[in-house]
């Protein structure tokens, strides 16, 4: 399947685009741990099936030096060994916030209650933020069919610096 439509080529939808990429950028000043943020939005990209967003996490998460057994074990985070207390706590979050419409609670008690142990209130607005931005970014990729396989560790930053 041939890309349908290009955001960033379109007036409205580049100047929208280049000020959805800049909120990406904020949360790289987050205090919430990079690995973290790349691991999140893997997991999230996977559940919703977007190939160019794995692509880019994978690849960002390699670059900045995350193992190849912790990226292959995201899917299967809970059966893996390789995963912190605070890293499953925000996998599970980023899971139930990602298939609210799979949950009649949407975010669980449980799960609400081992993000607030592991992060501060500066860490857990990021990672709400970033597993409602992810979702974004999966459905306008998703939507406008943007594969996989061609991101380059680094585009995102060059192309929001633009």
């Amino acid at each position: 399947m041939d890309t349908r439509f290009n955001l960033f080529e379109n007036e409205f939808g580049g100047r929208f685009a280049k000020r959805f990429a800049g909120m990406g950028m904020l949360m790289h000043e987050s205090a919430l741990p990079k690995a973290t943020q790349e691991l999140v939005s893997l997991r999230a990209s996977q559940i919703n099936g977007c190939g160019h967003c794995i692509d880019m996490h994978v690849k960002e998460a390699a670059a900045a030096g995350e193992s190849a057994v912790r990226l292959h074990l995201v899917a299967a985070w809970r059966e893996s060994t390789v995963f912190t207390e605070a890293e499953q706590a925000a996998l599970a979050l980023a899971e139930e916030g990602t298939r609210l419409a799979d949950a009649h609670e949407g975010v669980s008690d449980e799960t609400w209650a081992l993000v607030r142990k592991h992060y501060d209130d500066d860490q857990v607005a990021a990672l709400i933020f970033l597993v409602a931005l992810i979702n974004a970014a999966n459905r306008l990729a998703v939507i406008t069919h943007q594969k996989g396989g061609s991101y380059e560790a680094g585009m995102f930053a060059t192309a929001v610096a633009d």
